[in-house]
């Protein structure tokens, strides 16, 4: 109810609505700010609302090509909303004013006022006033603002069309319209004019391809009945304006409704409002576009209609409008009955469980004390749990021996390996040749020594970002030497861009030649987040560094190369920084970083740590948040960050609030609602060991060892310190193993396929692991039973005790071998554990 009321609390922004029998009929503001004089009556029942300016419930078209979307809403006695804009029925009186489709959307006819009145089948009735003035007018289209648009929203500037680079059959358009003046130029001046015809609009080229009328390779993009159509060839009949440079530009758009609560299988129409710098504001409904990421969850078509299917969770649409993007979100409730819910372990159960109430989505039991084991050492020491480890925990009877265990494997060696692992991945650690080995063994190890001595965050980043020096005597250095490039300012900006996708889950690739299209960022924001790096200098090292880095003293700035500016640093959504030409600008980037309020840094880790436990972020991908890729629960994200930053950046005690939690510790079987949830932790989500984790799970359970360039004999893959040709491991790359060649924890993959089985039954190097080791041992142990040694293959492969079904089964196949084959069936039988989804996947 609080989800409605908050809604319905949002409807004083713009909006105009007069009711009757429990309909809600709302339509925007023609100009202006709304005026909250009259608060919305209780959500249920009839209801009158105005918040136009004047308080009369009025709305103003202005000129014969302002269109508005209306939407219309029901309200039942419990406070529902459901869109009805579709499935009404309007009529307008007098005529010939304006015209109101089935969409709900209205379009001008002539001068005057009219009144529009929707119907429902059932009865119920909403009216509102509505004023058509300067019709007769046809002011200069401006064609950043109407004419662009069109070209975005009919796909002509994408990148499989016009918008690629080089264009299409000699004619191009700046990807997605970002620059304008460009396209301008293609249309008006290149070919000779050949595409617009001003004496006789409909016979331009331009109109001529876009209607199919002259063969064109995109095929119809544009009626010719149609509202575009309409506003290209007044364009060009105006003798093609681009507008001054006092015209007004637009500042935002915004979605209505922003949020709503959705039955699975129903629809919502949007509508779409273009705020501009000198205070007017347009419906741009129809000439927006609209993606939805969760295709499986969601749909919309061109006009703003959205529909949702019957799949619990948050759906998300994108709205994007020149170069302005806004979202609209709702949430699909299940609605089945949540009781028995668990007593939350701290404010991650919370906000879990209070999202999970909300949807009406039961959550799957607590985990077995044999699946905790098995699930929280592979996730945090990246090895199996041994025999004696696991038999210990599953016969302990202490009520906190979770939570103890979590502390044991923290403070082991384990973890360290494992999470330098990760971090040497995605901070590109790879030897490129005999050269770099030193270098690269040595920052993995500085890696790994800082986390296992649980450095604080925020001290870790500042070392990498501001590292100087040699690497024999700073290792961190090596991250420059990796991402770097021969052109000075080419390194400057690949070290920005992984700096902002590693350590502000920021992706400011696509700023770099044009507006972002899923977010704000200009190549401004591009080329001054890249100032703090254009004074790093490098320089040939002794032998064993092979580089060193320095600050070359100087006033640091980037040129944007479109215009031809030269920016200040400039941190994200910041004012540029007037940096002493001796300072260097890094250690001003990271100061901004690691501040308390700074809405990036904290969020980007605990984001990339809950993916790492949960196979999910929070955000998804986990590096890519921004306001189009909002998260599941933004609550419980805000609560981690600030946990976090409360912790002094405690790596350690984010991992062990997030073990601890019961949702963590939830079952990953589904029970009878929750096997479509993807995005709710409503049960863990199951995940293929990685590749190195998994070789080492082979090796431990076959009791075989697997070897790697360079390391000693006992070495564990997760203890590889590097990647690069020099290391290649077939297995390894064969399941997914990053290269090191981006900061993208995507790159390690860990998608299925028939090469990976095929290894798995019967590569040499799988049956060479079977035949020398475990299996040769159980077969020449005469003390144990078979019982007994079946019950130590399934607690090291599963971390439990097998069923009396697998014991028979085992048993029975041992009795068909002779002593002298007891090698090869105990061979068998460790073939065929390997080859579970229970073992190849933590669950």
């Amino acid at each position: 109810m609080n989800v409605l009321r908050s809604y319905a609390l949002w409807l004083v922004t713009g909006v105009v609505v007069v009711a009757k029998a429990g309909i809600v009929i709302a339509t925007m503001a023609g100009e202006g700010q709304a005026d909250s004089a009259n608060p919305p009556a209780p959500v249920g029942g009839l209801r009158f609302e105005s918040v136009v300016p004047d308080s009369h419930g009025f709305f103003t078209l202005r000129g014969r090509d302002e269109r508005h979307q209306i939407l219309v809403t029901s309200v039942d006695e419990a406070g529902t909303l459901q869109d009805r804009t579709g499935t009404v029925s309007y009529q307008v009186v007098p005529e010939g004013i304006l015209r109101v489709d089935s969409s709900g959307l209205v379009t001008p006819l002539g001068n005057g006022q009219a009144t529009i009145t929707a119907a429902g089948p059932d009865g119920g009735t909403a009216t509102t006033t509505v004023t058509v003035v300067d019709f007769q007018n046809a002011p200069l289209v401006n064609f950043a603002h109407q004419v662009v648009p069109i070209f975005t929203k009919t796909g002509c500037n994408s990148g499989g069309c016009h918008g690629k680079s080089g264009g299409q059959n000699g004619f191009s358009l700046s990807l997605l319209g970002f620059e304008p003046q460009e396209d301008y130029e293609y249309l008006v001046k290149q070919g000779r004019g050949r595409r617009l015809f001003p004496a006789a609009p409909d016979n331009s080229l331009l109109l001529q391809k876009a209607t199919n009328t002259t063969p064109h390779g995109g095929g119809l993009r544009i009626a010719p009945d149609s509202h575009d159509y309409r506003v290209l060839r007044r364009w060009i009949a105006q003798g093609m304006p681009y507008g001054s440079e006092g015209d007004p530009t637009i500042s935002r758009i915004e979605v209505f409704p922003k949020f709503r609560v959705m039955a699975g299988g129903s629809g919502q129409q949007l509508c779409v409002i273009a705020h501009y710098s000198d205070g007017n504001i347009v419906d741009v409904t129809r000439a927006a576009q609209y993606t939805v990421p969760e295709k499986e969850m969601a749909q919309v078509n061109a006009t703003g209609q959205l529909s949702v299917s019957q799949t619990p969770g948050d759906v998300v649409a994108m709205v994007r409008y020149a170069s302005q993007v806004g979202v609209y979100r709702a949430m699909v409730p299940l609605g089945a009955p949540v009781e028995e819910l668990p007593v939350p372990k701290n404010f991650i159960d919370e906000h879990v469980l209070r999202k999970l109430k909300q949807l009406g989505l039961p959550p799957s039991p607590a985990c077995d004390d044999a699946t905790f084991i098995r699930r929280v050492t592979l996730d945090l020491a990246g090895r199996l749990p041994t025999t004696d480890e696991t038999v210990s925990f599953l016969d302990n009877t202490d009520l906190d021996k979770r939570e103890e265990l979590v502390d044991r494997l923290l403070d082991g060696t384990g973890y360290a390996d494992l999470f330098a692992n990760k971090w040497s991945a995605i901070l590109r650690n790879k030897r490129r040749s005999e050269q770099h080995k030193h270098g690269t063994f040595a920052f993995h190890d500085w890696i790994r020594r800082s986390l296992y001595e649980n450095k604080p965050y925020d001290q870790f980043v500042r070392e990498i970002i501001t590292a100087s020096g040699s690497i024999s005597q700073n290792p961190p250095v090596a991250w420059y030497r990796e991402v770097s490039s021969r052109n000075v300012f080419e390194a400057a900006t690949v070290r920005m861009e992984d700096v902002s996708q590693l350590f502000l889950g920021v992706r400011m690739q696509c700023a770099q030649c044009h507006h972002h299209p899923f977010e704000k960022w200009s190549q401004d924001d591009y080329y001054g987040l890249t100032a703090f790096f254009e004074r790093v200098q490098s320089k040939p090292g002794d032998e064993l560094s092979e580089i060193q880095i320095f600050h070359k003293r100087g006033a640091a700035g980037a040129e944007n190369p479109k215009t031809k500016v030269t920016l200040k640093p400039t941190a994200l959504d910041a004012e540029p920084m007037d940096l002493p030409p001796e300072t260097d600008p890094r250690h001003a980037l990271v100061n901004w970083m690691v501040q308390e309020d700074n809405p990036f840094f904290a969020h980007a880790l605990v984001n990339r740590y809950w993916k790492h436990f949960f196979n999910r972020g929070l955000v998804h991908p986990e590096d890519d948040m921004r306001e189009t890729n909002p998260p599941s629960n933004p609550d419980l994200l805000e609560a981690l960050a600030s946990g976090f930053i409360d912790s002094g950046y405690d790596l350690k005690a984010l991992i062990r609030l997030i073990c601890q939690s019961q949702t963590y510790q939830l079952a990953s079987t589904t029970n009878e609602h929750n096997a479509t949830d993807r995005q709710n932790f409503s049960r863990y989500y199951p995940r293929r060991l990685n590749a190195e984790v998994l070789l080492d799970a082979i090796d431990t359970v076959t009791d075989s060892s697997s070897e790697f360039p360079g390391l000693h004999k006992k070495a564990r893959a997760i203890q590889i310190p590097d990647s690069g040709e020099r290391v290649k491991v077939p297995f390894l790359s064969l399941f997914g193993r990053p290269e090191g060649a981006s900061a993208c924890e995507c790159e390690r993959t860990s998608v299925a396929n028939l090469s990976q089985s095929l290894h798995l039954l019967n590569s040499p190097e799988i049956q060479g692991k079977l035949a020398n080791g475990r299996a040769k041992s159980l077969a020449e142990d005469t003390e144990r039973s078979p019982e007994e040694k079946i019950r130590q293959l399934y607690l090291l492969a599963f971390s439990r005790e097998p069923t009396a079904v697998e014991i028979t089964r085992g048993m029975e196949h041992l009795k068909k071998h002779d002593k002298d084959a007891k090698q090869g069936a105990y061979e068998d039988i460790l073939w065929a554990l390997v080859n579970t989804k229970e073992f190849m996947f933590n669950h």
